[in-house]
């Protein structure tokens, strides 16, 4: 596998946030930015090692907090890990809800719901790893889980095909699609390094999807969106 892009990361030195010992204890948080804190930190944690090697003790450790306050946010390690694939999969789903929803065109929806996907995947190597590695795809409840969450993605997107032929049945398949399409191309691009700009890949596929949509509805020629 070729090298990765640089990726941003939590604030602090290392693949995550810092150990306890290499820094003072946390100071006390209201329980909802608590528990946001150490999704956060999870994600990090179980993106740089997988679910099975990292522990709850590293997770608490680089948190900078106890494990009897992290059990109180989660009651085992497979339950912190399906609240971090939610957590992820819906700051995807807002970043492609956010971006279609400033399209003027129907071809921008497609382009930009593209170009947020691909954006994200730069953006977040941990949360690629942990939706799209082995390891999940491996557990049934996990790849559950993730199933979930392409749903919500298709769901989305489904509702931004306007093809008046179209039952809502089809709709949705085509959605997952697309959805299977973006995913794909994201792991070969990863793969191979990412070296090529993320909103080049994504309207290079935004191109291909279009077009096979165009030629369902036979209607009006792309807008493209100004660069």
């Amino acid at each position: 596998m070729g090298s990765t892009p640089t990726r941003r990361s939590p604030a602090g030195s290392g693949p995550y946030a810092p150990s306890v010992s290499a820094r003072p204890h946390a100071s006390r948080l209201p329980a909802p930015r608590r528990r946001q804190q150490l999704l956060d930190v999870a994600l990090q944690v179980f993106g740089e090692h997988g679910f099975h090697p990292a522990s709850m003790n590293d997770v608490a450790e680089a948190a900078g907090v106890t494990k009897p306050v992290l059990y109180q946010h989660f009651r085992s390690k497979r339950e912190l890990y399906k609240q971090v694939l939610t957590d992820v999969g819906q700051q995807l789903l807002d970043a492609i809800t956010k971006a279609t929803a400033a399209a003027r065109s129907p071809h921008e929806q497609v382009e930009l719901g593209f170009v947020a996907y691909f954006r994200f995947v730069e953006g977040n190597e941990a949360a690629f790893r942990v939706l799209f590695g082995g390891g999940t795809r491996r557990d049934e409840e996990f790849a559950a889980q993730v199933a979930l969450v392409e749903g919500a993605i298709a769901d989305a997107i489904a509702a931004l095909i306007d093809v008046e032929e179209l039952t809502d049945e089809q709709r949705r398949q085509l959605a997952h699609g697309l959805v299977g399409l973006a995913e794909g191309t994201s792991r070969r691009w990863v793969a191979e390094g990412a070296e090529e700009p993320a909103e080049d890949v994504a309207r290079l596929v935004a191109d291909l999807a279009w077009r096979g949509l165009r030629a369902i509805r036979g209607a009006e020629p792309p807008t493209s969106v100004k660069r």
